[in-house]
Protein backbone atom coordinates (compact mmCIF):
# COMPACT_ATOMS: atom_id res chain seq x y z
CA UNK A 1 0.00 0.00 0.00
CA UNK A 2 1.43 3.39 -0.96
CA UNK A 3 1.91 5.82 1.89
CA UNK A 4 -0.11 9.00 1.78
CA UNK A 5 1.34 12.35 2.82
CA UNK A 6 -0.49 14.75 5.11
CA UNK A 7 -0.30 17.30 2.34
CA UNK A 8 -2.45 14.94 0.23
CA UNK A 9 -5.33 15.12 2.72
CA UNK A 10 -8.17 17.58 2.50
CA UNK A 11 -8.82 19.79 5.52
CA UNK A 12 -11.80 17.62 6.49
CA UNK A 13 -9.77 14.40 6.15
CA UNK A 14 -7.01 15.92 8.29
CA UNK A 15 -9.52 16.99 10.96
CA UNK A 16 -11.01 13.49 10.99
CA UNK A 17 -7.54 11.97 11.37
CA UNK A 18 -6.69 14.28 14.27
CA UNK A 19 -10.09 13.63 15.91
CA UNK A 20 -9.60 9.86 15.64
CA UNK A 21 -6.05 10.06 17.00
CA UNK A 22 -7.10 12.19 19.97
CA UNK A 23 -10.04 9.87 20.73
CA UNK A 24 -7.79 6.80 20.67
CA UNK A 25 -5.20 8.49 22.89
CA UNK A 26 -7.81 9.56 25.45
CA UNK A 27 -9.28 6.05 25.50
CA UNK A 28 -5.82 4.57 26.13
CA UNK A 29 -5.09 7.04 28.93
CA UNK A 30 -8.33 6.31 30.77
CA UNK A 31 -8.48 2.56 30.42
CA UNK A 32 -8.27 0.60 33.67
CA UNK A 33 -5.00 -1.35 33.84
CA UNK A 34 -6.54 -3.61 36.52
CA UNK A 35 -9.65 -4.48 34.52
CA UNK A 36 -10.48 -8.16 34.82
CA UNK A 37 -8.22 -8.75 37.83
CA UNK A 38 -9.61 -10.16 41.08
CA UNK A 39 -9.16 -8.48 44.45
CA UNK A 40 -7.56 -10.58 47.18
CA UNK A 41 -9.87 -11.41 50.10
CA UNK A 42 -7.88 -9.25 52.53
CA UNK A 43 -8.21 -6.24 50.21
CA UNK A 44 -11.96 -6.83 49.92
CA UNK A 45 -12.22 -6.87 53.71
CA UNK A 46 -10.19 -3.66 54.04
CA UNK A 47 -12.53 -1.98 51.54
CA UNK A 48 -15.61 -3.22 53.41
CA UNK A 49 -14.21 -1.83 56.67
CA UNK A 50 -13.28 1.51 55.13
CA UNK A 51 -16.81 1.91 53.73
CA UNK A 52 -18.46 0.89 56.98
CA UNK A 53 -20.61 3.61 58.54
CA UNK A 54 -18.91 2.84 61.87
CA UNK A 55 -15.63 4.21 60.55
CA UNK A 56 -14.62 7.19 62.66
CA UNK A 57 -13.81 10.30 60.69
CA UNK A 58 -12.27 13.62 61.71
CA UNK A 59 -12.67 16.99 60.12
CA UNK A 60 -9.66 18.65 58.54
CA UNK A 61 -9.68 21.20 61.37
CA UNK A 62 -9.38 18.47 64.01
CA UNK A 63 -6.63 16.69 62.09
CA UNK A 64 -4.73 19.96 61.71
CA UNK A 65 -5.07 20.63 65.44
CA UNK A 66 -3.89 17.09 66.24
CA UNK A 67 -0.81 17.70 64.10
CA UNK A 68 -0.17 21.06 65.70
CA UNK A 69 -0.91 22.96 62.51
CA UNK A 70 -2.56 26.34 62.63
CA UNK A 71 -4.82 27.77 59.99
CA UNK A 72 -4.35 31.37 58.95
Amino acid sequence: MAQMKLSDLSVEEFKALVRETVSETIAELFQDPDEGLELRDEVKEMLRQSLSPNTATKSATVVAADLGLQSK
